[in-house]
């Protein structure tokens, strides 16, 4: 915490992870705003200095939520707040694009590390000031992914999978402390995501296995059409959808908005596990491929 910042508001103490780009800023500024002392949580310490600038009631605090000391030693720091977190907004995450056999393991951890065990350890962090409050509201990050996998984004899925079941079973574990708990399930949003996703991903094709060239190929074409001629929302609508659960009395479990929510989230609702692989196979672009 930075020397003589204050952590008193008339709304209470929310604390933002992935708040220097995208959906985690959009919301930091939304809920300072709103006259909550926000914790603006990331890597990039310029970037956050640069919000709180801009924002009232932001205190910027980089912290690298993939090195575990660092993220321990954060969480010894929320503990001893002069005002406990009532608002946790988890949306730090990234995502990395390969198929299967061609991800590293040390990969997978870090994605693991910020995906979800980052998420599950500041959770940890705030629950015992939610229980003295006797109230709270937990935000979760998931993902339409989060429910099914596109092709390459199996690991990634993995984790917003992971986050799906922390985040239902810790709904009723709180829920008698008065304590809410609220997935987001954005699908594909105009943020730095995708950019930092290619990068980290990499020229597959030159890496991968000659086998595997076609696959990559088929998808990427298949996606290509998939995502002609969508209008792709910013951060705004995740951040305001994320504002609406804090502030209701009664939010729901789980929200979902952007592109292929109804035609791609709503399918896998409707239809058995063999119907969805099909028409998830045709729509990416893979259905008959033979290698």
């Amino acid at each position: 915490m930075r020397k003589g910042a204050k952590m008193e508001s008339s709304r209470g103490t929310a604390l933002v992870t992935g708040a220097s780009s995208g959906i985690g800023r959009e919301t930091a500024i939304k809920l300072s705003k709103e006259y909550f002392q926000v914790v603006a949580v990331a890597r990039r310490s310029e970037r956050l200095e640069e919000l709180a600038n801009r924002a009232r009631n932001i205190i910027p605090r980089s912290v690298d939520l993939s090195d575990a000391p660092a993220l321990e030693n954060f969480c010894d720091e929320i503990s001893g707040f002069p005002e406990p977190v009532s608002v946790l907004i988890n949306s730090a995450g990234y995502s990395i694009r390969w198929a299967i056999e061609d991800v590293s393991l040390s990969a997978i951890r870090r994605l693991f590390e910020v995906n979800l065990f980052a998420l599950i350890r500041l959770t940890q962090a705030c629950l015992p000031g939610m229980r003295r409050l006797r109230r709270g509201t937990i935000v979760n990050l998931s993902s339409i992914v989060g429910k099914f996998p596109f092709p390459t984004s199996g690991v990634y899925s993995a984790t917003k999978h992971a986050v799906e079941a922390v985040s239902d079973a810790l709904r009723m574990e709180v829920r008698p402390f008065g304590i809410r708990v609220v997935t987001i399930r954005p699908s594909l949003i105009a943020t730095e995501f995708n950019e930092v996703a290619n990068r980290l991903t990499g020229d597959l094709l030159s890496r991968t296995d000659p086998d595997y060239r076609p696959v990559y190929q088929g998808y990427r074409a298949g996606m290509s059409k998939l995502f002609s001629d969508i209008a792709i929302p910013g951060p705004e609508l995740i951040a305001s959808i994320i504002l609406e659960a804090v502030l209701s009395d009664s939010p729901k479990a789980a929200y979902a908005a952007g592109p292929f929510v109804k035609e791609l989230l709503g399918a896998r609702t409707q239809m058995d596990d063999d119907a969805f692989d099909l028409f998830m196979t045709e729509k990416t672009g893979l259905k008959g491929l033979k290698v």
